[in-house]
């Protein structure tokens, strides 16, 4: 399956072998295209509604690869930014706008894919002779 709404999600978890993410990650996928498939058919909210519970599994299921201590400390910038992405990207679908929808998305996949890029670069730096890190 080719990523269309979270290609850096994707390819990040790929790379930092997050199976968790990388399903989770597939799955919003699948919703995001449903999703869009209901916006540009006009359709009711019943159809989006899976989207937002999957975009919470992956959060979660991103919290969990990246650890609480980095979320809650080296990461807390990429856990705000993901949470204000997840924000906008509900608001979006809430509104029925395509194009703030692929807008948001685009900020979604990013945040995402930089808080697990960004976690993993942690784990593997060594710490700095001296430090209690």
């Amino acid at each position: 399956m080719t990523a269309s709404f979270l290609p850096l999600t994707v390819d990040a978890a790929r790379r930092a072998d997050a199976p968790e993410v990388l399903r989770n990650a597939l799955l919003t996928e699948r919703a995001a295209a449903e999703c869009w498939t209901v916006l540009l058919a006009g359709c009711e909210l019943v159809g989006r509604r899976g989207l937002d519970a999957q975009l919470r599994k992956l959060s979660e299921a991103t919290a969990e690869h990246v650890g609480t201590r980095w979320w809650f400390t080296d990461g807390t910038l990429h856990r705000k930014r993901v949470a204000r992405a997840q924000e906008n990207l509900v608001a979006a679908i809430a509104e029925g706008d395509g194009q703030e929808f692929a807008l948001a998305f685009v900020g979604y996949d990013n945040a995402m894919a930089g808080a697990v890029v960004c976690a993993g670069i942690g784990k593997h730096r060594r710490p700095v002779e001296g430090s209690t890190a």
